[in-house]
C-alpha cells in the first residue's frame, strides 16, 4: 500500500494540467475522490477510483482540496477529487429568525455557506435527518426551505 505524506502541487496550473491530460489519455490517471467531510483528515486509509487501496499521513500544515496532486510522475499521477455536495437552501423569515438559524446550524457543527439572504447548509448524510433537526424552525415559520433536495451551484 502507497502512503502519500505531501501534496505535490494543484491540478489546475497549466504545466501540470497538461501532463494530466496526457496520463489521462494513457491510463495513467487515478482519482482519490473523497467528501467535504474527508478533506479535513490528515490520516486516512482509502481507495481510489480504479480500486488501490492507500494511506495517507499528511503533517498539520497541508489539507487536502478539490484538486490536490498526491502522485505524479512520467507514468501515473493521483488526484483528489470532491464528490458533489447536496445543499439544503433555507430562508430565515427575517433577522430574528435569520439569528436562531445561525445559532441552531452552528451549535450542531453544519457546514454552510451564504448566498444573499439564505443559508445554504452542506448535506452530509440524510436530507431528513437536517429536515428533523429543523422542525421547530419550519413548524413556527422561521424558515422556509427553497429547493427541492438538488444541488445548488
Amino acid at each position: 500500500m502507497n502512503v502519500y505524506s505531501a501534496i505535490l502541487c494543484t491540478a489546475s496550473s497549466s504545466d501540470v494540467a497538461a501532463q494530466l491530460h496526457r496520463l489521462d489519455h494513457s491510463g495513467g490517471l487515478d482519482w482519490l475522490v473523497l467528501s467535504q467531510g474527508d478533506l479535513a483528515r490528515r490520516k486516512q486509509r482509502v481507495l481510489t477510483f480504479k480500486g488501490r487501496e492507500i494511506a495517507i499521513d499528511l503533517p498539520r500544515t497541508e489539507r487536502l482540496s478539490d484538486g490536490a496532486v498526491l502522485r505524479l510522475d512520467a507514468e501515473e499521477a493521483l488526484v483528489v477529487k470532491v464528490e458533489a455536495e447536496e445543499w439544503l437552501r433555507v430562508l430565515p423569515r427575517d433577522a430574528q429568525a435569520a439569528l436562531r438559524l445561525g445559532f441552531h446550524a452552528g451549535n450542531l457543527h453544519w457546514l454552510v455557506r451564504f448566498e444573499n439572504d439564505e443559508l445554504l447548509i452542506a448535506i452530509e448524510g440524510s436530507r431528513q435527518t437536517y429536515l428533523d433537526r429543523l422542525t421547530v424552525l419550519l413548524k413556527s415559520g422561521l424558515i422556509t426551505i427553497l429547493d427541492d433536495g438538488g444541488t445548488a451551484a
